[in-house]
């Protein structure tokens, strides 16, 4: 992503526990898709930042940028001020990796600009 003029800053917190592949394909296509969303509608001048927490209990992972653009006009936020997942095919498509290991993903408009991606993934599925 900074090949294509992308500012991508990388903030790790935590020590990194093993996960099975599956989880950790999904950690990867929805840091992935975020950014590609970022480029997309905030444009390569645009800044992101890639928090991944390591908690006890699951990978946390957040993905923020700064732009104004058109991510924010996609879908109306609901009353607790989140967009519904699934306004895009790319939202579909995070939302159906996380919860395939018991995970979760938002995603909203930013208050003053920009967009937040936020995903938890379990260390191992529920059973």
């Amino acid at each position: 992503m900074q090949a294509s003029g992308l500012d991508v800053d990388l903030i790790v917190e935590g020590t990194p526990m093993p996960m099975p592949a599956g989880p950790q394909l999904s950690a990867y296509r929805i840091v992935q898709e975020s950014l590609t969303n970022v480029l997309k509608h905030a444009g390569p001048a645009g800044r992101a930042w890639v928090r991944l927490h390591w908690r006890p209990d699951g990978l946390e992972i957040a993905v923020l940028d700064d732009g104004r653009g058109a991510a924010a006009a996609v879908a109306e936020p609901d009353g607790d001020g989140t967009v519904p997942v699934g306004a895009g095919h790319g939202l579909i498509g995070m939302r159906e990796r996380a919860e395939a290991h018991g995970g979760r993903v938002t995603a909203a408009p930013r208050h003053g600009g920009g967009f937040c991606v936020h995903a938890v993934l379990p260390y191992q599925a529920p059973r």
